[in-house]
């Protein structure tokens, strides 16, 4: 197996990204990698290997660049070269810690869109109490849906969690400001209606208080109120353990309280790290294209490899361009 990845994307590129493909290679012994990026800057953190691969390019997509210009502008960048490897049939999947929008845009006119399919999805998993996680798609790829492609996001985020994360029949549920079958705009009770006529394991509406409860393995929406979801979840976190360790270093009482449960809350923090999961995948695409997070360490580059190395392996596009085509011939 071939995966591409662009070493000069995320806050900490090259090294973590490089540490991290070292890993994984120790990990799979069936995988090749190929690194896009500053051939020096890269050598500097990579101990030799065989199975890695140096791709050098001159120039990287920053966080200011604007997406819709990177592909045309920036030819001879490490993502925009990545994405090219995977068009051309040099690697079977990337990834890249990058500007988010750079990434979709050049997945989107690189590697391009699985027939059948509107409009790809920006998909990552967070974590539930029970450790399991749910998948939430779209979290900002498309602002504004249609009721299609609410159904086209629950088919595939179904398909990638039963045959990724082996939840069997994984439950699908559509996020609404209440469980009623008749709440939400009429965009979402159009994709009530299609979503109970899928062929999937829908259990109707949920609410974002429950998402991190369990309540669905699979959430859709839009893109708008999915990053808001997104980015409240991710927020609250942080927060929430900034004002624990506030409270545990008040006096020497709480700071001895606090070496006790050291471990403990160490734990919590790691259930809650939904880098633990891997990356967001840009469901849709011809091939497996995987966002990780852009603060991403080697530990969280490695479990983003991780994840595309089971998506390649379980030929999730194929899975996808089956069941899109049953779904157009049910509605022909």
């Amino acid at each position: 197996m071939k995966i591409a990845i662009d070493a000069m994307g995320g806050d900490h590129a090259p090294e973590a990204i490089v540490k991290g493909a070292s890993l994984a290679v120790d990990h799979y012994h069936d995988l090749e990698l190929t690194l896009f990026g500053n051939r020096e800057q890269i050598n500097s953190y990579l101990d030799k290997h065989p199975r890695i691969h140096i791709h050098h390019t001159t120039e990287k997509v920053e966080n200011t660049d604007e997406p819709s210009r990177v592909v045309r502008k920036k030819k001879d960048a490490s993502m925009v070269l990545m994405a090219e490897a995977v068009k051309n049939e040099e690697a079977d999947a990337c990834i890249s810690a990058g500007n988010t929008g750079a990434l979709m845009s050049t997945g989107l006119f690189k590697v391009g869109r699985i027939k059948g399919i509107d409009r790809p999805a920006l998909s990552p998993t967070l974590p539930t109490t029970d450790g399991k996680g749910f998948l939430l798609l779209d979290v900002g790829a498309n602002v504004e849906t249609k009721p299609n492609h609410l159904l086209q996001y629950a088919v595939m985020g179904s398909i990638y969690v039963e045959n990724v994360r082996n939840i069997n029949n994984p439950r699908v549920g559509l996020l609404n400001v209440g469980t009623e079958d008749q709440k939400g705009s009429d965009t979402v009770k159009e994709a009530f209606q299609l979503l109970q006529q899928a062929p999937i394991n829908f259990v109707g509406n949920v609410e974002a208080r429950d998402l991190l409860e369990g309540v669905a393995d699979v959430v859709v929406t839009d893109g708008f109120s999915g990053n808001i979801a997104l980015k409240s979840i991710e927020g609250t976190a942080l927060t929430l353990f900034s004002i624990i360790k506030q409270s545990f270093m008040k006096n020497m009482k709480t700071k001895l309280a606090a070496a006790m449960v050291k471990s403990d809350l160490k734990g919590v923090k790691d259930q809650l790290d939904y880098s633990e999961y891997g990356g967001a995948g840009l469901f849709g695409l011809r091939a497996p294209v995987i966002k990780a997070h852009g603060s991403s360490n080697e530990r969280a580059i490695f479990n983003a490899i991780k994840q595309t190395y089971h998506l390649v392996e379980a030929d999730v596009v194929s899975l996808i361009e089956k069941e899109v085509k049953a779904l157009q011939e049910r509605e022909a």
